[in-house]
């Protein structure tokens, strides 16, 4: 078996806002992110359809967005919902129109497929996402690619856990790289994102994105960093 080792860095939540987009996209100029997931609903997605041309080396796919939870006040809280995530039928329509919205806007299919907090863990997102994905022949995170959500700047419950997303902790994930493909996935911003309980960390995401001790790693490690297009489901 091959000891070869593959890196996917993606970057979730592209159209979020301005802040996010420059942000992903400085993280790929300038850093080890090699593709994004478009949140096609808000309010920052249209302009990624003027950007994303400029970068043709960025893997582009969509990021299923179903509603959002926040832990306040020692629960969780629905902050917004797209559709009945209980319900298979409104699920599979919602992903449909905007997988369709994603064709409009970049005039192609998404190299991959994830979702926001990870709805697509759970039925009936878990079937809906799965077919799409066969449909499209892209990856479907945490599938035939090891996902290692371990670059992460809070706790389970939106606690502040600043030395998740550290060099430090970069370095950390790319030492201990199974043989074979992984994703890892970040959350980078250029500036505040006031409309996410995932603020701060994200500026902290971006400086260790770019810093050369990180890129250099890849290096000394001999990690072959990769993106979404030129990986296969398998």
């Amino acid at each position: 078996m091959s000891e070869e080792r593959f890196l996917v860095v993606n970057a979730d939540d592209l159209g979020l806002s301005e802040a996010v987009n420059e942000g992903i996209f400085l993280a790929h100029e300038e850093g080890i992110v090699t593709s994004a997931s478009l949140m096609v609903r808000q309010g920052a997605a249209a302009a990624v359809a003027q950007l994303a041309p400029r970068h043709p080396d960025l893997a582009v796919g969509l990021h299923i967005d179903l509603g959002q939870w926040d832990y306040e006040g020692g629960e969780w809280r629905q902050d917004y919902s797209r559709c009945d995530s209980d319900d298979p039928e409104a699920v599979e329509a919602e992903c449909q129109e905007q997988l369709e919205i994603f064709r409009a806007l970049l005039g192609r299919n998404p190299t991959h497929l994830d979702s926001h907090q990870h709805v697509h863990e759970n039925e009936p997102a878990k079937s809906v996402a799965e077919a799409l994905a066969a449909e499209l022949e892209v990856p479907l995170r945490n599938r035939s690619i090891r996902y290692e959500g371990g670059f992460y700047g809070q706790s389970g419950k939106n606690e502040p856990f600043p030395e998740g997303v550290t060099p430090e902790r970069l370095g950390e994930l790319i030492r201990n790289l199974l043989p074979g493909w992984t994703e890892i996935g970040c959350h980078p911003a250029a500036g505040p994102v006031p409309t996410s309980s995932y603020d701060a960390e994200r500026q902290i995401e971006l400086a260790t994105l770019r810093d050369p001790q990180v890129k250099n790693l890849l290096n000394v490690m001999q990690v072959n960093l990769c993106s979404f297009a030129q990986a296969k489901p398998r």
